[in-house]
């Protein structure tokens, strides 16, 4: 766990990413990794600058991000786990939802998480035991009683459409039961979302660590729920179908997502 006045620093470092996505979005580069998967100059350069400042500032702890190898990883160690985009595809179609996330891994949970959206100023954190935060202000998971009225965002998991065939039923489920739908293009945001109320629910198959640590730490100090598809603990240091909501509709989304059909 770090310290309130390390928690400050790292949040400092986050918000000075802002003026270097505008910088590196006036000349950017896009290069495909897969199937509708993409990086760019600003993900590289964000990275970096992410990567050397915390390597300064925290030199005992390693980086995990989504730009370079991850090799001889631990469930014991300590690690910062970095999306320096999330919502690339957002990124290249200047759709304005795209973040910074940071989060940092210990010995099997996270215990700190940061997220920015450089577009909105808008800085989302949270520490264990500590609450969570919007520009320094409390926020909490929604208390909308009644699933009738509930925002449930989803992520459609573009890189394997093989699996659409198997998770529109359930979206469809779900849907027919609750308000209605969202589709960001962002797994952090969409958790920061259901943090602060804006949404009621969060749900997508296959996340990577970096889509989701920083998220799961905020969702749970704004007093909402993050479980894998199975109900279970997520491993952060693997893929996972993430569910995140306000606690009063996790069992009635995890009844619908336990009722997946494999092919």
């Amino acid at each position: 766990m770090i310290s309130a006045e390390e928690q400050k620093q790292v949040l400092s470092l986050v918000r000075q990413t802002k003026d270097l996505i505008l910088k590196e979005m006036k000349n950017e580069e896009v290069m495909v990794k897969g199937a509708a998967n993409y990086v760019t100059n600003v993900d590289l350069a964000v990275q970096n600058f992410l990567k050397e400042e915390l390597g300064k500032a925290f030199p005992d702890i390693a980086l995990i991000a989504e730009e370079k190898e991850n090799t001889g990883l631990s469930e014991e160690g300590t690690y910062w786990i970095l999306d320096p985009i999330d919502g690339t595809a957002n990124l290249i179609l200047d759709f304005r939802m795209s973040a910074v996330a940071l989060g940092l891994y210990e010995k099997g949970e996270i215990v700190f998480g940061a997220v920015f959206n450089p577009f909105t100023d808008e800085l989302f954190h949270a520490a264990k035991g500590e609450g969570a935060y919007l520009n320094g202000n409390a926020i909490h998971a929604s208390s909308t009683e009644h699933f009738g009225d509930a925002v449930i965002s989803y992520g459609s998991t573009p890189y394997t459409k093989s699996e659409a065939k198997n998770l529109f039923p359930i979206f469809y489920n779900i849907f027919m039961k609750c308000g209605d739908f969202r589709r960001t293009g962002s797994a952090e945001l969409d958790m920061c979302y259901v943090a602060c109320g804006r949404e009621h629910g969060y749900l997508e198959r296959d996340l990577k660590p970096w889509d989701y640590s920083a998220g799961t730490i905020i969702v749970r100090e704004a007093g909402g729920v993050v479980r894998t598809w199975k109900g279970e603990e997520p491993t952060y240091l693997t893929n996972g179908d993430i569910l995140a909501c306000a606690p009063q509709f996790e069992e009635i989304l995890l009844k619908e997502l336990a009722g997946e059909k494999k092919s």
